[in-house]
């Protein structure tokens, strides 16, 4: 029963994930357009987005915790939920990333004259692929580990 158990968090897991992608999706869809009422920018709407996405990751994170708190404590599994411990971690970073950077394209926008936004929003985008690439990393390093529960 406590494969069964471990398989079925497992898959909510999966399911909190494409809910995030999803989510990220929508922060960026609103930012593109928000980005594109310049130059008298809709922040009032963009705001109410920021605070719904926020809403959609707490409730996310808060999700994951729980499941992790599961694995750890119920089903005997800490290899598992350290997993989601640092994928939580890694999450966070890229939610962060992912503001900084949106600020920095509309700096990089509001004055395309300043080569130091140019180069924030480079960079910015090199650390949030490295981010990604740590985030699928842990994913691999969870199922390969969860695959002894099959």
């Amino acid at each position: 029963m406590t494969g069964e158990a471990v398989k079925a968090l497992l898959r909510r897991l999966q399911a909190l994930q494409g809910e995030r992608a999803e989510a990220y999706r929508l922060f960026e869809e609103g930012h593109r357009a928000y980005l594109s009422s310049a130059p008298h920018y809709d922040f009032p709407r963009y705001r109410q987005l920021v605070h719904e996405i926020t809403l959609a990751f707490s409730g996310i994170s808060r999700e994951v915790l729980r499941i992790a708190g599961r694995l750890r404590d119920e089903l005997a599994r800490p290899d598992l939920a350290q997993h989601l411990a640092r994928l939580q971690e890694r999450e966070q970073e890229k939610l962060q990333l992912t503001a900084q950077l949106q600020l920095a394209r509309q700096q990089a926008q509001d004055q395309p004259d300043v080569d130091a936004h140019q180069q924030e929003v480079r960079e910015l985008k090199h650390k949030l692929i490295k981010t990604i690439e740590a985030i699928s990393e842990i994913l691999q390093d969870l199922k390969y580990d969860s695959e002894e529960v099959e």
